[in-house]
């Protein structure tokens, strides 16, 4: 299960790291296509809404922590939007992104103020906390 969780979380951190870089082909290959996005200005569905979104958002993000179990993440993030015009910061805030993997591609985006809520919403929990460190147990050795 470990293995599942480590998986998935290189995918997320794949994902974030081309949204971050804004480079629009590698967030699609890395996305389902009939992705969800949920955020504070609604919901919307496809890579075309994500390709919008992406290129209007001027957003990129530091993950702070990472809670994971089979098919969810939750991010712990810093994030900071500049104008796409200027490259001038606009905002920087706390967030938690949820993504859901499913067949090695993002299904779900769910951009939430809270970390809590984010959590609640996927279903997750602190003792979810994923760590990087070497697994331990008879296979690790």
């Amino acid at each position: 299960m470990e293995q599942r969780h480590r998986e998935t979380v290189q995918i997320v951190r794949a994902w974030q790291e081309a949204a971050n870089r804004q480079d629009a082909a590698g967030v699609l290959a890395l996305s389902a296509p009939e992705i969800v996005l949920l955020g504070p200005r609604g919901q919307a569905q496809g890579q075309d809404a994500l390709r919008t979104w992406l290129a209007r958002a001027g957003l990129s993000l530091v993950t702070r922590r990472l809670f994971a179990a089979g098919d969810e993440v939750v991010a712990e993030q810093r994030g900071t939007w500049r104008s796409p015009e200027t490259g001038a910061v606009t905002s920087e805030a706390d967030v938690a992104t949820w993504f859901r993997v499913v067949d090695g591609r993002v299904q779900l985006l769910a951009r939430y103020d809270t970390l809590a809520e984010a959590l609640a919403a996927a279903g997750l929990a602190s003792n979810d906390l994923f760590s990087d460190d070497a697994e331990t147990g008879p296979e690790a050795s």
